[in-house]
């Protein structure tokens, strides 16, 4: 399976950078670009542990529904959510939190697998580790933004 692996230094503390983590309002700020937004489940606010969200966003010009859910929680050093239904097969996206010299380093572990067998993972290669990869920094870049104007 693909695994995509981020990591963003950041000058603010782990509290912080947990929380803008999992706002569900700063990610949709974060998203912009894909017109992304929550629809179901929590839809603003801090996700916590065991509640899901369903977000609406085009990707490669189809709209499209994915929904995750948290399903492993320890304030403030790790968070995962698991996506429940959408386009992928499945996905996991680890969210780690680790104090560094005054800063906070978050690391980001996106673990995915594509439907559609050998066509799937040739789509992989091509174009969706790339996409997926970028979407995650972009996503990165605000969080950190956020968390350093705090």
């Amino acid at each position: 399976m693909p695994r995509i692996e981020i990591d963003t230094l950041i000058n603010a503390p782990i509290e912080t950078c947990f929380d803008l983590a999992r706002s569900i309002d700063l990610h949709i700020e974060s998203t912009k670009q894909t017109g992304e937004q929550a629809i179901a489940g929590r839809t603003s606010g801090l996700i916590e542990m065991g509640e899901t969200v369903t977000w609406r966003a085009k990707h490669f010009g189809m709209w499209q529904t994915l929904t995750s859910k948290i399903t492993n929680f320890d304030k403030p050093n790790f968070f995962a959510d698991e996506m429940v239904k959408g386009a992928f097969k499945s996905f996991r996206h680890e969210h780690y939190f680790l104090p560094r010299n005054g800063q906070t380093l978050m690391k980001d572990v996106f673990i995915f697998k594509s439907p559609m067998g050998i066509l799937g993972r040739l789509f992989n290669w091509l174009i969706l580790t790339r996409y997926m990869t970028k979407l995650l920094i972009q996503r990165n870049e605000v969080i950190k933004a956020a968390a350093e104007r705090r």
